[in-house]
């Protein structure tokens, strides 16, 4: 039975969100989709920061303990907007200068706009000894809620807006540490404006309106989509099983990271 067209599209209508098979960010093999920016040298064709072996991207593979060494980014050819990204990392053993005396540091920049410096305007879930899932917002605005006494995130607590052009940084603390020693999960689930963090299955920040200034227009306009950096700072770390679900606007929201 051939049904009228605009009972077949409120039937279409009521049909449940298809949501996209995972699809692999990096292949185990080599970089391709990816590009690697080194300090503020831009993008370079030759490196030694990035290393694919054995299934796994190695930060500083070589590079010798306590030496200096340049901060880069390996930085997604394609631009996402509504996604859930899955990871794995492992700190490694060395440490190198400007950062020898300091925690261990990284991080997972998201929907990038302006040139691709060392932190480019965005917003990242950090991946740092102790306070993996803080939320930085780089030359952006976001709100999150926050808990008015600790004023770290509470899914309760009161709604507060910060960022802006200058000072270019500003952070919301996680609700809890749950990085544990060795392979640790971290899920971004961006829907456009807005973003969760999970560590370990847990909810740990969000992002909410999460806005950039728009030059032209001389205003504050929704950050909404974006290349995706996955951050050296030097540490010697390890990433693995970089996957990407994007995900239609009205997929419904996961209640734990997986």
């Amino acid at each position: 039975m051939k049904l009228p067209i605009p009972l077949a599209a409120l039937c279409l209508a009521l049909l449940p969100a298809v949501r996209a098979e995972p699809q692999s960010l990096f292949n185990g093999h080599n970089l391709n989709g990816w590009k690697v920016a080194v300090a503020d040298q831009g993008f370079l064709d030759q490196q030694d920061i990035f290393v694919v072996h054995d299934g796994l991207i190695h930060v500083y593979p070589t590079q010798k303990h306590g030496s200096k060494q340049p901060y880069a980014g390996l930085v997604t050819e394609q631009t996402y907007s509504h996604y859930r990204l899955s990871m794995e990392y492992k700190w490694g053993e060395n440490k190198f200068h400007p950062r020898f005396d300091m925690v261990r540091d990284a991080g997972i920049m998201f929907h990038l706009h302006g040139p691709v410096t060392m932190w480019p305007d965005s917003v990242e879930c950090q991946i740092q000894e102790g306070d993996t899932g803080d939320l930085w917002i780089v030359g952006a605005q976001a709100s999150s809620p926050v808990q008015d006494v600790i004023r770290n995130h509470s899914p309760r607590g009161k709604i507060e807006t910060r960022g802006g052009r200058q000072p270019r940084f500003a952070r919301f603390h996680r609700a809890y540490c749950w990085e544990t020693p060795g392979w640790n999960t971290v899920v971004v689930e961006v829907r456009g404006d807005q973003a969760r963090f999970f560590v370990n299955g847990q909810l740990v920040n969000e992002a909410r309106d999460m806005r950039h200034w728009d030059e032209a227009r001389k205003q504050w306009v929704p950050l909404d989509r974006g290349p995706i950096l996955l951050q050296a700072e030097g540490a010697e770390l390890f990433y693995r099983n970089i996957r990407i679900e994007e995900l239609s606007p009205d997929a419904p929201r996961e209640t734990r990271g997986s």
